[in-house]
């Protein structure tokens, strides 16, 4: 039974949603173009559910680039209309456009010569007859038997509102590089951000060792390190190896029988290196299109300065693809 009421509930949200992509008319990409050429932050208000929208659509505006922030309505009659600047663009939702606490704002709001654009689901209301621009989120019906609690409205409000900001996004350019900037602590973040110096070991975790010591010493300073391998230097710290794990069960009965042998009779020579200003994902795909597990990194002049492990770019949060 529950199954077949949440079926229910979707497909009338989804046909409502289609519904209105049919309706969009000259007048969405006139509130795009309002938005788009607007020096101040786009103000979102409602009241109510609509209210929880407005936050939401604010918060995406900001966060694709389109600076914006919420009003609420009742703190605006009471001092924070002076939040506003003169000539900014205002986005006002209200199912009913006659939300009390909107209407009795219109009017304040255009002697400071807000623009004002409605998003409503009634086109005769104060408010629709009140705007600059009206967006049509009319339903035929809530999605519950008794239509009275918002669900259809609400879902086309915040359907509209995703449509106004990916419109906003392709007008405005904006790039993952953008999207990065403005989302710091997150996986795109730092993807975009992360190089492999910021994640590579250094000193006693990244091991480097000379081809003539002993492999029993190498092993024991891997050990150490709680690494997967040891890199393999010249006397001027440029990588001539790298013993790595799978080094140690190719020859593990032969390095076990003469553990004074030098590594340089296990390593494999001539290793893939990587630059320490290469961005860690770019490093990923490197690991992952190459199965192996380490790199040994090096500055500019080609000197071993660290080891990047996979384990650390997976605890970074990177996921090869």
């Amino acid at each position: 039974m529950s199954l077949a009421t949440a079926q229910a509930v979707l497909k009338h949200e989804a046909r409502s949603i289609l519904r209105m992509a049919k309706r969009l008319d000259a007048g969405f990409d006139r509130a795009v173009r309002l938005i788009y050429l607007s020096k101040h932050p786009v103000i979102l208000v409602g009241m109510g559910k609509p209210g929880f929208i407005a936050e939401k659509i604010s918060a995406s505006f900001a966060s694709t680039g389109s600076p914006s922030f919420t009003l609420h309505p009742a703190d605006a009659l009471h001092g924070d209309i002076g939040r506003v600047p003169t000539g900014a663009v205002l986005i006002l939702i209200s199912n009913s456009g006659e939300t009390e606490e909107l209407v009795r704002l219109v009017p304040l709001l255009k002697a400071i010569h807000g623009r004002i654009i409605v998003m409503t689901g009634n086109l005769r209301s104060t408010l629709a007859r009140s705007a600059e621009i009206v967006l049509d989120a009319s339903v035929v019906s809530e999605a519950e038997p008794l239509n009275l609690a918002p669900t259809a409205s609400t879902t086309c409000m915040l359907a509209m509102g995703d449509a106004l900001t990916m419109a906003l996004v392709k007008k405005r350019n904006f790039k993952e590089k953008d999207f990065a900037l403005l989302h710091p602590g997150g996986m795109l973040g730092k993807r975009m951000r992360l190089k492999v110096r910021d994640v590579m070991r250094r000193g006693t975790g990244s091991p480097c060792v000379r081809p003539n010591l002993a492999i029993r010493e190498v092993l024991l300073r891997i050990t150490a390190a709680r690494a997967g391998s040891a890199t393999v230097t010249d006397a001027k710290g440029v990588c001539v190896g790298i013993f790595t794990d799978g080094d140690l069960r190719r020859h593990f009965k032969e390095l076990t029988a003469h553990p004074n042998t030098p590594v340089s009779r296990f390593m494999t020579p001539h290793p893939i290196t990587i630059k320490e200003d290469v961005m860690a994902v770019q490093a990923l795909e490197i690991l992952r299109r190459r199965s192996i597990d380490e790199l040994p990194v090096t500055d500019a002049n080609g000197r071993v300065t660290g080891l990047l492990d996979v384990q650390d770019l997976l605890a970074q949060g990177f996921i090869a693809s």
